[in-house]
C-alpha cells in the first residue's frame, strides 16, 4: 500500500478533481497532519458502510469515495448474477448536505453497470427504505446517511435482499474490491436525466409512502386506548431538522391523535442543523425548543426522531419538568406493553420471540422469562437481530415481536428489518395513551415494572479516540484488555470474561471454560460477583470506545451506588 503523501500526491495530481477540489486539497500542502488524517487509510468498509466526515480525502466522506464504493457495491451485486440485475436496488438519503448529490451519483453508477435503480424523489427514513427492498424484492438497497452524527459526517448505509444491513461475508466483499478499484478511473457513470427519462432510473414517491404507512399502522394494538383520550392527550414532535418530518406526524394523526405540537424551528429541513449541536435523540440537551413548546401547550409527551427517523428519543411530562426516558427504559415499556396488549387482545403467538443485543439491559431477558416469552440476545446491530429472526422463520421456532438496542432503536413487524423509529412513535404514543387513561405516565408505568421485575440501571460512556492515534490507542487498549484481563473492579471480583472475538469463556480459578454461542466481534463482557456486568467494544462507525455497565441490585439506591462505584474504573481506563 501506498503511503499517505504518494496517496495525496496521486489526488492532486488527479484530472478528475474539479479546479475547486484540487485548491482544496493543495491548500493543506503545509499541514502534515491534515494531510494524514485524510490520507493514511481508506474509510474502512464494514456491515454498516461507510461514515466519515464530508471532507476530500481516502478517510473522508466525498463524491469520488461515493462512486468508488457504489462501484465496489455493483460488482458484489452483478455477481448475484441478472437476476439481481434486474431486481435491482432502492437508494434513499438523508436531510445532510451533500447527500441528494451523494444519492444521485450512487443511483447513476448502478444505473450505468446496468443494475435497475429505484430512487426516492427527496428525503425518507431509513425503515422506509429497508421497507422498500422487501416490497419491491430489490436486491440491495443504500441509504446516503449518517444517521445520528454531527453536521460534519455523511455516511453509506448498505442493504441486502433481506431488508437488513449486510451480512459480514458481503461487506467484505465489496472491501476487496475497493481495494481492486482506482478510485478515479475504475468507475462507470453515466447522465442522471437522461436515466431517468429512459428508465433506468425509477423515481419513488407518495405510493411507497402509503404502502410503509398501511404497514406502520397495521401494528397499533389498541387505537380505541388513543380514541379514549384524544380530547386532552398531548404530543410535541420533533424531526430534528430531518427525514421525520412527514411521515412521523402523519402516522400519529392516522393513529388518532388529535393534539400534535411539531417543534415548528425543527420542521426545517437543514443538513447544518442549525438548533442543536448534535441531532441526536439521546442527548437530552438537543429537546430544548421541545421541552419549551411542551411546557407552553402542557404537553404529556415529547418524541424525537433522529435525522434519518430510525432512532426515537422520549421525555414525559413530571409536574413542571420534563424527564428522559433511556433506551433501555423504553425498550422495556415497549416489550413489556406489546405482550400485556397482545394477550388481552387474544393476538399473542404461542412461541412468540424477542430479542435484543448483548449491551441491552437484562431486564429485558426477566420481562421475558416472565411472561412466557423466548428471549435471545445478539451482536450488537439490528443486521444479527433480522438474522436471528430470519433462523426463526426458517425454522418455524418463533415468531418475533419484538427487537431492540439500548442505542433509541426498536424494530416490530415483518415489513422492515432495521431501527423503525416511524413505527416506534406511533406505539409510543399508544402505549402513552394507554397508560394516561389509567392515570399514569410512562414513568409511572417504569417504577411499576422495576417493582415487578426487579431493580436495572444502565450507563454508556464513550471513550473518544480521533484521528491516525486514536486508531491506535483502541487497538491497544483492547488488546491489553485481552492480555491482561483484570480480575477485580473497585473491589469485586471478575467471575466470569466472554471474548467474542473467540467466543472464549474464562471463569476465575478455572481458566477457559466453554464458548459462547456466537462470536466474531470485538467485544470483551466482564461480569462480576454483585451481578453486575463491564461490557468493552470499539464502535463500528465512530473513532471512540463504548463502555457499558450494566446494573442490578436491590433498590434504585443500590443501582446508583454500584454505577457511581464502576465510573471511578471508567476513568482509569481512559487514561
Amino acid at each position: 500500500m501506498t503511503n499517505y503523501k504518494e496517496e495525496y500526491q496521486h489526488w492532486l495530481d488527479s484530472p478528475a478533481l474539479s479546479e475547486e477540489e484540487w485548491k482544496e486539497l493543495n491548500s493543506i500542502s503545509g499541514d502534515e497532519k491534515e494531510i494524514e488524517s485524510r490520507f493514511f487509510a481508506p474509510l474502512e468498509f464494514g456491515t454498516a458502510g461507510l461514515r466519515g466526515t464530508m471532507k476530500l480525502g481516502l478517510h473522508n466522506m466525498n463524491i469520488h469515495i461515493i462512486r468508488h464504493a457504489t462501484q465496489a457495491f455493483a460488482n458484489v451485486i452483478l455477481e448475484e448474477g441478472m437476476d439481481a440485475a434486474e431486481r435491482g436496488i432502492a437508494i434513499a438519503h438523508d436531510c445532510r448536505i451533500n447527500s441528494r448529490r451523494f444519492a444521485e451519483e450512487a443511483a447513476c453508477v448502478m444505473a450505468a453497470n446496468g443494475i435497475r435503480v429505484r430512487l426516492f424523489e427527496s428525503l425518507r427514513p431509513t425503515p422506509e427504505l429497508s421497507f422498500a427492498v422487501l416490497h419491491y424484492g430489490t436486491a440491495a438497497g443504500l441509504n446516503i446517511t449518517a444517521s445520528h452524527n454531527p453536521k460534519e459526517y455523511n455516511g453509506y448505509k448498505v442493504y441486502w435482499s433481506d431488508g437488513a444491513q449486510l451480512p459480514p461475508q458481503k461487506a467484505e466483499a465489496i472491501a476487496k474490491q475497493m481495494e481492486a478499484i482506482d478510485v478515479f478511473t475504475g468507475f462507470k457513470t453515466c447522465d442522471y436525466d437522461a436515466a431517468v427519462k429512459s428508465g433506468r432510473i425509477e423515481i419513488l414517491g407518495e405510493e411507497t409512502d402509503e404502502l410503509f404507512m398501511e404497514q406502520v399502522l397495521r401494528m397499533a394494538i389498541d387505537k380505541q386506548a388513543v380514541a379514549d383520550v384524544a380530547d386532552e392527550f398531548k404530543i410535541v414532535y420533533t424531526p430534528f431538522h430531518g427525514c421525520g418530518y412527514k411521515l412521523v406526524p402523519e402516522v400519529l394523526h392516522r393513529l388518532g391523535i388529535k393534539h400534535l405540537y411539531p417543534v415548528p424551528e425543527q420542521m426545517v429541513i437543514d443538513g447544518s442543523f442549525p438548533t442543536v449541536a448534535s441531532p441526536n435523540p439521546e442527548n437530552p440537551e438537543g429537546f430544548y425548543l421541545a421541552v419549551d413548546l411542551a411546557k407552553k401547550v402542557g404537553s404529556d409527551l415529547i418524541i424525537g426522531t433522529d435525522p434519518d427517523s430510525d432512532r426515537i428519543g422520549t421525555m414525559v411530562r413530571r409536574g413542571d419538568e420534563y424527564v428522559t426516558i433511556t433506551g433501555n427504559q423504553m425498550g422495556i415499556l415497549l416489550l413489556d406493553y406489546i405482550i400485556k396488549a397482545k394477550k388481552s387482545t387474544g393476538t399473542m403467538p404461542e412461541n412468540a420471540g424477542a430479542v435484543a443485543s448483548i449491551v441491552t439491559t437484562g431486564m429485558a431477558r426477566a420481562v421475558c422469562e416472565a411472561n412466557g416469552v423466548h428471549f435471545e440476545d445478539t451482536f450488537t446491530g439490528f443486521k444479527f437481530m433480522a438474522e436471528r429472526i430470519a433462523e426463526w422463520e426458517a425454522a418455524g421456532s418463533y415468531k418475533y415481536i419484538f427487537a431492540f438496542e439500548e442505542s433509541y432503536g426498536y424494530m416490530m413487524g415483518d415489513y422492515v428489518r432495521d431501527k423503525d423509529a416511524v413505527t416506534a412513535s406511533m406505539m409510543v404514543a399508544e402505549m402513552a395513551a394507554h397508560y394516561h387513561k389509567q392515570g399514569m405516565t410512562l414513568l409511572d408505568a417504569m417504577e411499576s415494572l422495576y417493582e415487578k421485575y426487579g431493580w436495572f440501571m444502565e450507563k454508556t460512556v464513550n471513550l473518544v479516540m480521533p484521528g491516525v492515534d486514536g486508531l491506535q490507542k483502541m487497538k491497544a487498549l483492547m488488546e491489553e484488555l485481552r492480555s491482561q484481563p483484570p480480575k477485580e473492579i473497585e473491589g469485586e471480583e471478575v467471575v466470569r470474561l466472554r471474548d467474542y472475538l473467540d467466543g472464549s469463556i474464562h471463569v476465575a480459578g478455572l481458566g477457559v471454560v466453554g464458548k459462547t454461542p456466537f462470536w466474531g466481534s470485538n467485544v470483551l463482557y466482564f461480569e462480576l460477583r454483585d451481578g453486575s456486568s463491564f461490557i468493552i467494544r470499539p464502535s463500528g462507525t465512530e473513532p471512540k470506545i463504548k463502555v457499558y455497565l450494566l446494573i442490578r441490585g436491590g433498590s434504585k439506591a443500590e443501582c446508583e451506588e454500584r454505577i457511581e462505584k464502576y465510573l471511578h474504573y471508567v476513568e482509569v481506563l481512559k487514561r
